[in-house]
């Protein structure tokens, strides 16, 4: 086996989405083979690789326009951990960004939070993560159906440019890359509000359906939309939701979910992404902000 500090960076390609999904998939996270797809095809990603086992630990940055960048897929082996694999990875997401002039923000659990303050990075709004068992989505399948006017099912090409530009509207992230790619998958389903206000995204996962982004003009707005998406479910399924509305957190609670963890959006400067918006009811997940 190498020394760890003679182990050299390299950028992933596509023939490493198996790679990096068998690391995901050991630290138990939820990102699919389109997840990772999206990394190595539109960001930068990051690996570091032994001789004997193979890409041991990666990163990735993916940027949302010309200003920021999110870092995420911050994986180490558990055979090849506390050897300085994940900071080195995370100085080289962080060069990638600035050398392009743009902010690097994340998501980041307690723990994560503390490493990355010591690298200078500042803590915005914080979030949840929600968890619903296969078992209670089966019990709502089979509950009275949601109003048909609640939303509209996002079929064509005019709905989604409208869906991607409402996001923009949020923290000014150009995320229309990621937004198509999640409704180009056949598994992805997609709402508008009625008003166009607003919409909710719900894709497929590997441990659990990923529901959010979810905005809306307002909480009962939201809901609407939440229970819209939740009709269609069929799995498990996680929501990462902000902590700056108790009264959604109690709903979540009513329709069958439970914590799971808490998250901080960070940031190595001010921007509009490190703060609540008051229309973002549920993030994309940590992964992708």
């Amino acid at each position: 086996m190498a020394p760890s500090e003679s182990l050299a960076i390299e950028r992933l390609g596509a023939a490493d989405v198996d790679a990096g999904l068998r690391l995901s998939d050991a630290a138990r996270w939820n990102q699919t083979a389109e997840d990772w797809a999206h990394f190595i095809a539109h960001g930068d990603a990051f690996g570091i690789r032994d001789d004997a086992d193979g890409l041991i630990a990666t990163a990735a940055a993916l940027p949302y326009g010309a200003n920021v960048g999110w870092i995420s897929m911050v994986l180490v082996d558990a055979r090849h951990r506390h050897r300085g694999h994940a900071t080195r990875l995370l100085a080289a997401c962080v060069e990638d960004l600035r050398g392009a002039g743009r902010i690097a923000v994340l998501d980041a659990t307690p723990d994560g939070a503390a490493v990355y303050r010591q690298h200078g990075f500042v803590a915005g709004f914080t979030f949840e993560r929600w968890q619903r068992d296969a078992a209670a989505s089966a019990r709502e399948a089979s509950a009275p159906s949601v109003r048909d006017g609640d939303a509209t099912a996002v079929i064509d090409a005019r709905a989604r440019d409208a869906l991607i530009a409402i996001d923009r509207s949020l923290w000014d992230l150009d995320r229309g890359a990621l937004l198509r790619a999640f409704l180009a998958r056949p598994s992805t389903r997609a709402w508008l509000a009625a008003d166009a206000s607003g919409f909710v995204v719900l894709r497929a996962g590997r441990r659990a359906e990923q529901l959010g982004p979810i905005v809306a003009a307002s909480e009962r707005a939201a809901i609407e939309l939440l229970d819209r998406a939740l009709a269609a479910a069929s799995s498990a399924v996680f929501i990462d939701a902000p902590t700056s509305s108790p009264s959604l957190a109690q709903v979540l609670v009513d329709r069958g979910f439970v914590r799971q963890r808490p998250f901080v959006r960070m940031a190595l400067d001010d921007a509009p992404a490190l703060h609540a918006n008051a229309r973002a009811f549920a993030v994309a997940g940590p992964e992708f902000g």
